[in-house]
Parts: structure tokens; sequence; C-alpha cells
């Protein structure tokens, strides 16, 4: 096992996409489950605290440290095992999604969680129970994990296989390798009935896998995992619709959000389905415009959807789609379509080029990262969207909506100009946040809670509840070691 300590050779661990930075005094490398358990042992009995990095991919904090260690799983990068009867794959924490994606696809088969950012660990998607675009058709990452073995901040061991063991009510019973017996009493949270990666899963008699997904480290560190996946489709369609007027883009969204949810659970082919569905607002295409310039004039929005075929119903459902395109006013002769993967890839180029030059911008004028992570219910979208929008504009603020609003989920982004433009952003954010809250929605629908939201999550939550999933982290970490600032 490597260890790391000098300052120059560490400073990759100490900073996120999100411009997020820390400081920690070494940063170690695990070769192996055992390595993981002798860290642990030392950190614990010398209550120094353990920060666990994926490839620090997030915009949250989560795996930046403020002090002690950091555990890097780059090491523990090994696909065990992917079977295509049983339709699933073992693998460690530190594999890339990118490297998972391409094996599986040599196999006929695909992990349907796919962030945007394919760089990212296997083991962080689940530790912020991450999700991406086709999260609309598939769920989020909570819905594909089958078994987590995980190493609890004493060096003891839980194994866990989803269907196995469940609370009984409020209480959950946990069983460790070396016998000894945990239980844990959940708190009654109102979680919201969207898509949502905010704070600890806690359901009266749920599965007891589902509260280690999404705990951002700060519970326990995961050295196994069994995932379920899928058999590869035949077909994808991809395409970007161009539209003069927001509302028609808007609507477009409705419309096929509302067909694919009706669908959705058919049987029959043939049928709009939309694997993703995905918006940009004008100042996103105006943002765009110096990577892809044949960005039609005029273009007021765009949406991105994708529908996966079986190989002989393309035509069909291209016009079914074009349907729906027409309908809702869209720029029909100057679509995007893609019919092939690498026409798809160029989509897909324009797809993630958001987010790399919003980093950029921030980056260069010393800023986090400043772009919002929340959902709401469908009926209640468009009073956020337009509500963001209003807030902002009046501040002469300069920003790029964009995001899943498929999911009624959106990337609200500002771009500030100066350190006085980005105090008043991050009010302005926090004023988006406290809306969507209002909404009964969520401060964090794919990104987690990290270091970077604990004041929003615990608006969102209220004290009691929040304090209630402490006590199930000093039950599990007494002396606090692990993903110290995460959550709390």
């Amino acid at each position: 096992m490597i260890i790391k300590s000098k300052q120059d050779e560490i400073q990759n661990y100490l900073k996120d996409a999100s411009n997020y930075s820390g400081n920690c005094d070494a940063v170690y490398f695990p070769e192996s489950e055992s390595d993981i358990i002798e860290i642990l042992i030392d950190t614990n009995k010398n209550k120094k605290q353990v920060t666990v990095s994926g490839n620090r991919t997030g915009l949250t904090g989560s795996g930046i440290p403020n002090g002690g260690i950091v555990i890097s799983t780059e090491k523990l990068n090994n696909i065990k095992e992917i079977n295509f009867n049983k339709k699933f794959v073992q693998l460690q924490p530190g594999v890339l999604l990118s490297d998972l994606q391409n094996k599986l696809k040599e196999n006929n088969l695909f992990y349907p969680p796919d962030p945007t950012e394919t760089s990212c660990f296997i083991g962080g998607t689940i530790a912020s129970n991450a999700s991406g675009a086709s999260t609309f058709k598939y769920g989020p990452t909570r819905d594909y994990i089958l078994e987590l073995t995980i190493i609890l901040a004493d060096g003891d061991k839980l194994k866990i296989k989803r269907g196995e063991n469940f609370a009984k009510g409020s209480t959950l019973n946990l069983a460790t390798e070396n016998k000894k017996e945990i239980k844990i009493e959940l708190p009654d949270i109102n979680i919201p009935d969207i898509k949502n990666a905010a704070g600890y899963y806690c359901k009266k008699n749920m599965d007891a896998i589902d509260l280690f997904i999404g705990s951002e480290g700060t519970l326990g560190i995961i050295s196994d995992i069994k995932l379920k996946v899928l058999e590869l489709p035949k077909g994808k369609i991809s395409c970007v619709v161009f539209f003069n007027v927001e509302v028609d883009g808007l609507q477009f969204i409705k419309k096929s959000r509302e067909v694919s949810i009706k669908n959705k659970n058919s049987k029959i082919e043939l049928l709009i389905n939309a694997l993703a569905l995905e918006f940009f607002d004008e100042e996103a295409l105006k943002f765009l415009k110096s990577e892809f310039p044949n960005i039609p004039i005029n273009s007021k929005c765009a949406v991105w959807f994708e529908q996966e075929t079986n190989g002989n119903d393309e035509e069909t459902l291209l016009s079914e789609w074009i349907e729906i395109i027409k309908n809702s006013n869209g720029n029909e002769e100057q679509c995007w379509f893609a019919l092939n993967e690498k026409e798809e890839q160029k989509i897909k180029d324009f797809r993630h080029c958001i987010s790399e030059k919003i980093n950029e911008y921030m980056a260069s004028k010393g800023f986090r990262k400043l772009g919002t992570d929340v959902a709401v219910p469908d009926d209640k979208f468009l009073e956020l969207y337009n509500y963001a929008k209003i807030i902002t504009k009046k501040e002469k603020i300069k920003y790029a909506n964009y995001g899943h609003f498929g999911n009624s989920h959106m990337h609200f982004n500002f771009m500030p100009e100066n350190e006085k433009q980005y105090l008043k952003s991050k009010k302005l954010y926090d004023l988006i946040c406290h809306k969507a809250i209002s909404l009964d929605g969520t401060v964090s629908a794919e990104h987690g809670i990290g270091k970077t939201k604990k004041h929003l999550f615990l608006e969102m939550y209220g004290k009691e509840a929040v304090d209630k999933m402490f006590s199930i982290k000093k039950t599990l970490d007494p002396n606090l070691i692990l993903g110290r600032g995460n959550l709390f």
C-alpha cells in the first residue's frame, strides 16, 4: 500500500470538479479490502478523521478532506465478474464508469444509471446515489445495487444483500462479520417522492442496503459491489430539437413526459418512451455557440431526447416523435438526428460541453461552481423555473439553465463576472433552493449534500430529522471519523 504525505504530491486530492478545496496530512492508496480494514482500525483508535476519495468528479466537496487523511479507491479497480445470464456485474469501487460501460458493451449489456461524467468511480456514484439523463426512464443508482460490502469505521465488515434484511417498522438490525449486533432507530422523514439524493434514505420497513446508498462516505467505506445490469437495446434514436419560442420547448418536454410515462409500463412496442429528456435555455445555447456554430439562429431553447429501439421500429418511432415536434412548433428542418454511434457521440459532446465550459469559466474567475441541483414535483416545475429566471435577471447576473427537465430537475448555473456578483449569486442560489423546498422539492436531486449544502439540508428536513440522521451516524461511527463535514 502506497502512502503519500508530501503536499506537492497530493494536491490533486484536495479539489473536486466544483473547485471546492481542502487539506489533509496524507493520502492512502489501499490495494485490497484488508488494507482498508488496517487503515480504519488505526484511524479509529487514534480518532483521526478519514475522507474517502473517488475520482473527485463531485460538486459538493464530499470527497475533499478538511484535515486528517484521505483514502483513495483508485487502485481498487477490478471488474471481477460479468454474468450475462443472471444480468449482474461484481466489481470494486474504483472502477471507472466508462470502463464498466465499455466492458459491459462487449458482453451486450449496459448499466442504466449513467451520470454525465463518465470518469467517475462506481463507488462514488453509490455514495451519492448518482443519476443522469437516463434516470428519466430507468431511475437512479439505488435501483441497481444488489449487494454491498461495507467496512465500518472500526474496521468491522458488513455484507448486505438486497432483499435479505428489512427494518421492522422503524427499527433496523445489522450484524457484522465479527458478530457484532447493531440496532438503528430510523427517523420518520418525509422524503420527497421525486428524484432525490439528499441525506440518508430512511423509511419504515426499508431494505437495509438503502441506508448506505447515498450516505456520502459517512457510514462506512464500500469495498465490494454487485450491480444489476440490463441487456443492451438494439438501437437508439438521439435528437436535439430547437425552438424559436421558449414556452414551446417547455411544452414539448411536458407532452413527451406525459406520453412516455403513460407508455413506460406497456409491453407494446412502437410506442414513444423517452430514455432522456433534457433542456437547454437560450443562455446555455449562447454559451455553446462558439463550440457549436451550427446552432440555429434565433433559437430560444433546445431539447435533447433519446429513445431506445428494437432495431426494426426506428421509422415508426421517428414519425411519432416528429409529430410531437410539429405539434410543439419545434424547428423540424433543423433538428439534429443521430441514428448511429458516431452521430450519437456528437450529440453527447453537445450535451456534456455545457457543464465543462461553465466549470472552465468559473475556474478562470477563481470561483467555485455555483449551479443548482433542485427538483420539484412536475406540476410545480414551471413556477420554480420562472422564479429562478426572474430573480436572476433582476440582478443582471449572467446565467445558463439546463438539466434533466423530464424529471423536473434543473441545473441553474450562475456565471458572475466579479466578486460582488459572486456573493450576490450565492444568495440567489439559496433563494432558489428555498423556493424548491417550499414546493415540496429537494435541494439535491443527484449530487448529494456534501460540505456545501448542509444549511439547505437542515432547512429541507428540519433540525429534529437531521439530528436523528446524525444519531445513525454516531451509532455506526461513534468517533465520528468518517466523512467529517459531510451532511452534518
